[in-house]
């Protein structure tokens, strides 16, 4: 069995054991940034567009219509004054041509008389005669007396398009650009402690501690 005085002893020998004690301290960064600035501005484009109007032309001729009832009143006998001098002027010339013949031919009748015959009394009962009438169906006024012509409209149109103007400017961009900023610098430097603790020096018959 041990005595308590030794156990003590032994005890306090080992916390006085020599210690080295080592304490650092890490470096710290600062960063101080300026972060980039850019601005980009589009101006709007200057518009300029002209659309000259197209040319129309429209030539234009008109229908024609033609009504012609000369024929149509001259068979109701409703002609014009020159119709019936015309007519008129007409059936004397062929009454005249009429009447010579029959006068040549009665006088050469008289001029044979020598042959035989007795050509005054068939001439005096042909001349007393009149003229045999003739009758047929008719319609007043006749077929087709009345002419109708038309000539239709023409319309031409001739469209001239014009090509579109175009003035327009484009703008460029604008832009402007800042280019950040970084500064660096130290914030906590970096350091080292060491401390001794229980460090003692053994001399000649004594004992410093360091």
């Amino acid at each position: 069995m041990e005595r308590p005085g030794l156990f003590i002893e032994r005890e306090v020998m080992i916390m006085q054991f020599p210690q080295i004690r080592m304490t650092s301290q890490h470096a710290q960064i600062e960063l101080d940034i300026q972060q980039p600035v850019q601005s980009i501005e589009q101006p709007q484009a200057e518009l300029d567009l002209q659309q000259p109007p197209a040319e129309l032309t429209i030539e234009t001729k008109p229908s024609k219509l033609t009504i012609d009832q000369t024929k149509a009143r001259e068979d109701m006998d409703l002609k014009s004054i020159a119709k019936r001098i015309e007519e008129f002027a007409q059936l004397g010339y062929q009454d005249w041509l009429e009447g010579l013949a029959r006068a040549a031919g009665e006088g050469d009748e008289l001029m044979m008389i020598e042959n035989g015959g007795d050509p005054i009394p068939e001439q005096a009962q042909r001349n007393s005669e009149g003229t045999e009438l003739e009758f047929n169906i008719g319609y007043i006024p006749s077929a087709g007396s009345v002419a109708i012509d038309f000539q239709p409209a023409h319309v031409q149109i001739d469209v001239k398009t014009n090509p579109v103007i175009n003035n327009t400017r484009p703008q460029k961009p604008i832009h402007h650009y800042q280019p950040g900023k970084v500064h660096v610098s130290m914030k906590q430097y970096p350091s080292v402690n060491i401390d001794f603790v229980h460090l003692k020096y053994k001399g000649i018959n004594y004992e410093q501690e360091i």
